[in-house]
């Protein structure tokens, strides 16, 4: 069974920046493509960044030029790289791995902005 354990949600003050990982329990390679989404109190869930296998990334909007995904094959782990956070920033980020028509979630990690 896929299990996604995402890590490095923090209470943090606007402007600074966090680092989420993602530590996939089986090859990250093997998934079509890997990505972070958000939840945020009251609202749906909601795209933050994805990686394809080949390596194509693709952001939400709110994402370009704060935001960076990136992997490391080794460690079978996803990173999120989040700068110059915002209070609406404010959410539960989930981990997702989509394998054919198979969706994958980690339990989510909650990232707070706050002064």
């Amino acid at each position: 069974q896929v299990q996604l354990v995402e890590s490095g949600g923090d209470l943090v003050q606007p402007g600074e920046s966090l680092r989420l990982s993602c530590a996939a329990s089986e090859n990250i390679f093997d998934f079509n493509a890997m990505g972070w989404y958000r939840q945020a109190p009251g609202e749906e869930r909601e795209l933050v960044a994805t990686i394809t296998v080949g390596g194509t990334t693709n952001y939400a909007d709110f994402a370009k030029d704060r935001f960076t995904i990136s992997r490391d094959g080794p460690s079978n782990t996803v990173y999120l790289q989040m700068g110059s956070l915002k209070p609406e920033d404010t959410a539960v980020y989930y981990c997702n791995g989509r394998r054919l028509s198979n969706y994958y979630w980690g339990q989510g990690t909650q990232v707070t902005v706050s002064s």
